[in-house]
């Protein structure tokens, strides 16, 4: 069987029945467009290590949020940050966390939304989202830094491509968000699917190796870019539509 329709049989056979164990199960909790927003950039932020650690973290984070994780953001308080400040997830301690909530709540306030926070900055005649992540991430270290000292911790959560770093998880964020099918939710209208770069962990690299959709060995930005336009290939309108079943065939273990 050819390449291409491996990964569209693949594709297919992941569909909503099959989220779970992902972050992306949380998104679809909610039905309102700025809470499925909210959920997701929270939800992506915390994606990495072992997949049930990230669920346990994030299943600690959404039981505060009762009124919606939007609202949850908007009204954020000590009282909140309390309680924030006795989770802690991998290179992320409490103080971290409350400091995340905290640069939420300002973007969120002046801005409205993550979107519009986002899409002011993308460029159509750019061929991927480069250098619209790379102020993204700027910006919020920014926004953290005069909330407090910055820490690992704080650099971790907003990579920058511009320092080699693959994004993982900023392009997971901005796969749910741009891509429209029923895992993804396309929310946002103004950046095409074309633009989004593959999110790449050790489960994409691997077996993006042993499908010779790349030639690198480390994993980085130049790594998720040409495994991105390798599957161009397949689909130029939307490369990133395999990414979902690539990753959970690594994780689960799966032949593909």
């Amino acid at each position: 069987m050819k390449l291409k329709e491996k990964l569209e049989r693949h594709y297919l056979a992941f569909d909503k029945t099959r989220i779970s164990p992902d972050p992306l199960e949380f998104l679809h909790r909610y039905r309102i467009e700025q809470d499925i927003e909210a959920a997701g950039f929270i939800s992506s932020v915390f994606a990495y290590g072992n997949v049930k650690q990230i669920i346990n973290t994030l299943d600690s984070i959404f039981s505060l949020t009762d009124v919606g994780p939007y609202n949850f953001i908007m009204t954020f308080s000590s009282n909140e940050e309390h309680r924030l400040m006795k989770i802690k997830h991998r290179f992320y301690t409490g103080k971290d966390i409350v400091v995340f909530f905290r640069v939420l709540k300002r973007v969120c306030t002046e801005n409205e939304s993550l979107r519009k926070f986002f899409v002011q900055h993308y460029d159509g005649k750019e061929p991927n989202l480069k250098q619209a992540i790379n102020y993204f991430s700027n910006s919020m270290i920014e926004y953290a830094e005069e909330e407090s000292k910055l820490t690992n911790g704080i650099k971790f959560m907003f990579p920058l491509p511009s320092l080699g770093s693959a994004c993982k998880r900023i392009n997971l964020f901005l796969r749910w968000m741009i891509r429209k099918d029923e895992l993804d939710f396309g929310l946002w209208k103004e950046i095409p699917p074309s633009k989004l770069i593959i999110p790449v962990d050790t489960h994409i690299a691997r077996i993006c190796q042993e499908l010779k959709l790349t030639s690198l060995k480390n994993v980085n930005w130049k790594m998720a870019e040409e495994i991105t336009n390798n599957l161009r290939k397949f689909d130029p309108e939307d490369p990133v539509k395999y990414d979902f079943a690539i990753c959970h065939i690594g994780m689960r273990k799966l032949k593909f």
